[in-house]
């Protein structure tokens, strides 16, 4: 049995971000709330994140503050190198459980897919999504006739007119955000958040994860989840998504047990983030391959890859947003999709109460979840529906269309209180 006991101590000032993140996005192969989390008590995040809701009686920066950005650590290019002790204490624990998979950390080539010498890829031992090798748990597919709407890479120079158009039109999206971008334009964040857009996490610096040790895996998880979490009222994210689609079965079990995160990929993949590459797609490739996938097939349903990095990859989704409406697309926010009509591990969505943990000491985590290629979902899936959905962890190539490889601040409404204490050191003991 696994044991915590949990300290508050002040949060600690790290440097500032400084730059907004930009990059090549190349893919490779690529109600009121119960007394319990949505996540499962047992998890060790409860004692990561151990904050109550927005009226707590805990403070926070106002959002685009000195205050607020100084607590963060450093944007590119390099991941962050100092993170709090309690979460290097839960990954030392997770892997002294041998919950996460003792591998190789992926070789970076350059502009070409991180390799594992002398290790196949799409064994079960690696399972990189890159190579498109779906691990048990991960998120590829939507429910049959449903089309999960996320965008990567957030708060960007797209940001403003993909939320006018959104908020136009009523549709709640996700944003797996860059947590360094976030710094950098608080503006946005606060409008996506403010609008009842579900966040989710895309790392602090958007790098090859499976390139980095365990430790930078934690760090750019971590801190993502943290400025998240410090800024929309105590709020913790449920899902996550590896820049460039690049996960292998250690980064995945890191993001789960350490920080209770559920790994969502995509089934198709529009290339939008090189409109404006030299080189890259274009507008009329990207309307037929969204024509293609639109008035196909609705099972299985689509996630499809798209970003806010430009105005040129929103107009994109603009002109597909039409034809997905057409073809009787049934159209939700991923995250509210695939998690049973909760986005956050603590709380439903952007408006209901955030759930305190205050009463939950931590046990062990929860193990790895089960899944199968054999069962589908007719309609929204709880979680369990969710886990039943996805594929074993074999080389199976998704639907996806990648090919391998050459990504004055307004607080949010429900509070402009400043951060009090950072939730706590935990002391871990096995017995």
């Amino acid at each position: 049995m696994l044991t915590l006991t949990v300290l508050l101590l002040p949060l600690f000032s790290v440097v500032a971000a400084r730059n907004r993140h930009s990059h090549d996005h190349s893919h490779g192969v690529a109600k009121r709330l119960p007394d319990a989390w949505y996540h499962p008590d047992d998890h060790p995040v409860h004692a990561l994140f151990k904050r109550g809701g927005a009226t707590d009686g805990l403070t926070y920066p106002a959002v685009g503050s000195n205050e607020w950005t100084q607590a963060y650590p450093a944007g590119p290019p390099n991941s962050p190198k100092t993170v709090p002790a309690e979460w290097t204490a839960a990954l030392n624990d997770a892997i002294a459980r041998k919950a996460i998979p003792d591998i190789p950390v992926a070789q970076a080539n350059g502009d070409n897919n991180p390799s594992y010498p002398g290790h196949d890829p799409n064994s079960p031992e690696i399972c990189s999504a890159t190579y498109k090798c779906r691990i048990p748990g991960d998120i590829w597919d939507a429910p049959d006739g449903y089309l999960g709407i996320s965008f990567d890479d957030g708060p960007e120079q797209g940001s403003d007119a993909l939320l006018t158009f959104l908020s136009t039109n009523k549709q709640p999206v996700t944003h797996f955000m860059i947590g360094s971008n976030i710094v950098f334009m608080p503006d946005q964040f606060t409008k996506a958040f403010n609008m009842g857009n579900d966040i989710a996490v895309h790392t602090w610096t958007h790098p090859h994860m499976t390139t980095r040790t365990n430790e930078e895996v934690l760090g750019e998880l971590g801190w993502t989840i943290e400025i998240i979490h410090n800024s929309t009222g105590g709020r913790v994210p449920k899902y996550w998504r590896p820049p460039y689609g690049d996960s292998d079965v250690r980064t995945t079990a890191i993001a789960r047990e350490v920080f209770g995160l559920t790994t969502i990929i995509w089934n198709q993949d529009t290339g939008d983030w090189s409109l404006t590459a030299k080189g890259g797609t274009t507008p009329q490739a990207i309307n037929s391959s969204m024509t293609q996938w639109l008035t196909g097939s609705k099972s299985p349903g689509l996630i499809i890859l798209e970003h806010e990095l430009s105005t040129e990859s929103v107009a994109s989704f603009v002109a597909a947003y039409p034809i997905m409406q057409q073809n009787n697309w049934k159209l939700a926010s991923l995250a509210q999709l695939m998690g049973g009509n909760a986005s956050y591990q603590n709380a439903a969505n952007n408006l209901s109460p955030v759930n305190p943990a205050n009463n939950i000491l931590g046990a062990k985590s929860a193990p790895a979840p089960v899944a199968s290629s054999t069962t589908k979902s007719a309609g929204p899936p709880n979680s369990a529906k969710v886990a039943a959905q996805q594929t074993s962890a074999k080389g199976s190539p998704s639907t996806s269309a990648n090919t391998p490889n050459k990504s004055s601040a307004a607080a949010p409404s429900w509070a402009k209180p400043p951060m009090g204490l950072l939730s706590a050191i935990a002391f871990l003991s096995l017995f």
